[in-house]
């Protein structure tokens, strides 16, 4: 055959990414994938960061609370003060009516207001005035009335006939609002309060009167409000606002009042046009109300770092999201996109082109629905590997072949019914192609056959032993039979359809039943062991397992390995199968315990069973074993015992699979051969062959790689490569028929193949090479 010429491109693995980034099945699972972790971050993103705003507002709130709460404090503090200034001014001997008119006393009186005046920081003048008396008395001296709220303090809001009326009739303390105040040719806003004296008494003497700046007032505020961006109010018990401090905008005259009527607490308001966040605490002193008024927005200003991080962090697991996303859409994709070119590749690429399928899946609902068709044709020799399964190795642990297993219906519903296994075996003189034709038809109707009056299903298969046939019962209890009567009923009957369908007599060995399938290798290997006594018995002898017990030495007073056990451990051993075999040396091992024997009689036990094993070493031509006969011999406990002959069954087992494989070296020869001929056909598969030559899957997989150097697939694919080069340098055929002529049915993919395995498509190759072959039609 011509040898293949490779040459690395990288042009059919970038097609092939162009070919996914094209398609849409791809972007869905991309977009499905990008919204599952979009959505749910969104929401969180979302809720952390109004959490965060609505936690800072609180705390800016609270914080608002709590230096509103110290304004309060700070200025009932003063308010207080001047109230005691009131108090000692109302008991001062100095400052009596009599002593302030005195030509002599009347100067210490004044001292004593100046003292007084100097006791508060926030004051700035302080005025004595004694009812219906037109002299007013300060710490610059005496003045009268009229001129000093005439000339030296003129109010803007008030008359003085109004001061006059409040200074005579006052009796509790009154709190002007802050106006505007001409003092000597100079306008300032001052706040006036007004205490009458005695205090609390309900018939007062006189007035005390406080002149107070604004700006001092405010300035208390401002020092404890640090970094306060907003309006801050002070309203008396009436509702009148006595003095207010903007930073920015003021607020509207008509909206004050709404400010004024407000109860202590958190309030959110909308003033102005605009959100705000008012605050109100009341003073218990003074009934005062302090309010502060902020903008809402100014919450969000004080969050911008917040946002921004927020929004950094989002940003970033948005694209880390989106890249992993796709990544997942991509592996997602990339089992679908295998399924799409299997599709291509096994299915008839002229019906699917017709279809103009665009989506991954219709083209392997497609190949599903072609291939749909022959699974009944393949489903026997699923069922018959499935069998050969359970026979040599039990029911393994893994639910695709147990499903496989049910799906051929090898298994009763749970925990109705039993199995168990019997074997055919024929005498060798019963040679010839007669023979060999009787037993073909012979095991064709057992092949599968139903005794619904037994309640029974027969499954057979031949294995490899020659000359044999096993099969596997599966029986549903009858209320009318015992079990071991329902059992006999099916093996005379199957015995019975063989004699009356040919002229073979065949010996049966029947193994024990069996509740779990699991187990049906061990029915299978108790059959075999039944099977060994046929000789005893003739052609057409049916021996039982469960029969075999009367083999032991009946009425023995002492302890004995049963004779079953053993038969049974050697077939385990000459059959290869190693769990069986360690399941049976447990079981023995574990009886000896159970039992109270003497030293001597215990050693005897178990050298009988190391013979045994022996033996069969012997038989399977290990001859080298005796040379470690000493080792095995040497034992102190039972463990140490059953720990020994493990491994020593662990190597018949093993010689038992090499012989296998050395008896069946020429069937590699054969299968090679066969494959040769056979390459061509679209259909073969390895457990086609498998079945054909009865091995397990596994172990012609790994002979048949190690024959040719190459796993099956690969082997096909070279001799189908080797035969188009032929075609194409020795033929003028057209590519399409050469490629359907190998065993390919989608020219486009196998064009794609060839490029990347020789560097060249089929049309470019057969024009390079052209020249040194010759051309034959």
């Amino acid at each position: 055959m011509s040898k293949l010429t490779y040459k690395s491109t990288s042009l059919p693995r970038a097609k092939k990414n162009w070919s996914i980034l094209k398609s849409s099945l791809l972007l869905k699972y991309a977009l499905s994938y990008i919204l599952i972790f979009l959505i749910p971050l969104t929401g969180v993103t979302v809720f952390v960061y109004e959490n965060a705003v609505n936690s800072l507002r609180s705390e800016i709130e609270q914080s608002n609370v709590n230096q509103l709460n110290q304004v309060k404090m700070t200025i009932d503090d003063r308010m207080r003060e001047l109230q005691e200034i009131a108090s000692k001014i109302a008991y001062d001997e100095h400052l009596t009516p009599y002593m302030v008119r005195h030509p002599y006393y009347g100067w210490e009186a004044i001292r004593q207001l100046s003292t007084y005046k100097a006791n508060s920081s926030i004051l700035e003048d302080l005025f004595l005035y004694f009812h219906d008396d037109p002299t007013i008395y300060s710490s610059r001296g005496l003045t009268n009335v009229d001129v000093i709220f005439n000339q030296t303090y003129q109010f803007k809001n008030e008359s003085k006939v109004d001061l006059l009326r409040d200074l005579n009739e006052a009796t509790h303390p009154i709190m002007r609002p802050a106006e505007q105040v001409n003092v000597n040719y100079r306008k300032e806003s001052m706040l006036t309060l007004l205490v009458p004296i005695m205090p609390n008494d309900p018939f007062p003497y006189g007035t005390v009167v406080y002149l107070m700046e604004e700006s001092k007032l405010t300035g208390v505020m401002d020092s404890i409000l640090n970094e306060f961006s907003g309006s801050s109010y002070i309203f008396d018990q009436d509702g009148k606002m006595l003095t207010s401090n903007n930073h920015g905008a003021s607020m509207p005259k008509d909206e004050l009042s709404v400010l004024s009527s407000l109860q202590p607490g958190i309030h959110n308001l909308t003033l102005n046009n605009e959100k705000q966040s008012v605050v109100a605490v009341l003073s218990q002193e003074n009934g005062w109300t302090y309010v502060t008024a902020m903008p809402s927005h100014q919450f969000f200003s004080r969050v911008v770092h917040i946002q921004t991080l927020i929004l950094f962090v989002f940003s970033i697991v948005v694209l880390t999201g989106i890249a992993a996303a796709m990544l997942l859409a991509k592996r997602q994709y990339h089992p679908i996109k295998d399924l799409m070119e299997f599709a291509k590749l096994r299915s008839n690429s002229t019906a699917l082109d017709s279809a103009k399928i665009s989506n991954e899946w219709d083209w392997i609902k497609q190949t599903i629905h072609d291939y749909n068709a022959r699974i009944d044709i393949q489903e026997p020799y699923v069922r018959n590997q499935c069998l050969l399964l359970l026979l040599k190795h039990g029911k393994p642990d893994d639910p695709e072949i147990e499903q496989l297993i049910l799906g051929a219906g090898l298994e009763l519903p749970q925990g109705q019914g039993y199995y168990f296994s019997v074997i055919l075996a024929w005498n060798a003189s019963y040679a010839g192609e007669n023979a060999r034709q009787e037993r073909q038809q012979m095991q064709e109707m057992l092949h599968e056959l139903a005794l619904p009056g037994l309640h029974a299903q027969v499954y057979g298969i031949e294995f490899s032993p020659s000359e044999q046939f096993a099969l596997m019962v599966s029986v549903v209890p009858s209320e009318a039979v015992t079990q071991q009567q329902q059992v006999e009923q099916i093996v005379e009957t199957v015995k019975r359809m063989v004699i009356e369908n040919s002229q073979l007599m065949p010996s049966i060995g029947v193994g024990t039943p069996y509740e779990n399938l699991a187990e049906l290798n061990q029915s299978f290997i108790e059959a075999a062991t039944a099977l060994e006594f046929r000789l005893a018995g003739g052609n057409g002898h049916v021996t039982y397992f469960e029969h075999l017990a009367e083999l032991s030495s009946p009425g023995a007073e002492t302890f004995w390995i049963s004779k079953k056990s053993l038969l049974k451990l050697e077939q385990s051993l000459k059959q290869g199968n190693e769990s069986v075999t360690r399941q049976m040396l447990s079981s023995i091992i574990h009886d000896i315990k159970n039992e109270s024997l003497s030293v001597p009689l215990l050693r005897c036990i178990c050298y009988d069973l190391l013979n045994a094993m022996l033996r069969v070493a012997s038989e399977m031509g290990m001859h080298s074993v005796i040379q470690h006969i000493a080792a095995l011999a040497s034992f102190d406990t039972l463990d140490e015992t059953e720990q020994k002959l493990n491994g020593l069954a662990e190597q018949i087992c093993a010689q038992v699979e090499r012989n296998t494989e050395t008896e069946q070296h020429s069937l590699m020869d054969d299968i090679v051969a066969y494959v040769d001929q056979q390459y061509a056909d679209y259909t073969l598969s390895l457990e086609h062959i498998a079945l054909k030559y009865s091995i397990s899957t596994s172990y012609l997989s790994r002979s048949f790689k190690e024959k040719t150097g190459l796993n099956f697939s690969q082997y096909i694919s070279r001799c189908r490569m080797e035969e188009v080069i032929r075609l194409l340098l020795s033929t003028d055929a057209p590519l399409k028929d050469i490629i359907e002529r190998v065993g390919y049915l989608d020219t486009p993919n196998f064009i794609r193949k060839f490029k990347k395995e020789t560097g060249f498509t089929p049309g470019q190759y057969r024009k390079l090479n052209a020249p040194e072959a010759s051309t034959v039609k």
